[in-house]
């Protein structure tokens, strides 16, 4: 019984840990709409691109 116990536990760690993606893609939405503006697109998405990076 702790054997099943031990792999569930594992399994839902895993599963908690895949769903870092789902919190930073609004920043990487964000991201991609900010990049779109013609002359500090870039410059202003660069800190948000890496506040993504550090979420997942």
């Amino acid at each position: 019984m702790i054997r099943y116990f031990r792999a569930f536990l594992i399994l839902a760690i895993a599963a908690a840990l895949a769903g870092c993606g789902v919190v930073a893609a609004p920043v990487r939405g964000t991201s991609a709409v900010v990049k779109v503006v013609p002359v500090a697109g870039d410059v202003v998405a660069a800190p948000l691109d890496v506040t993504a990076d550090v979420i997942d």
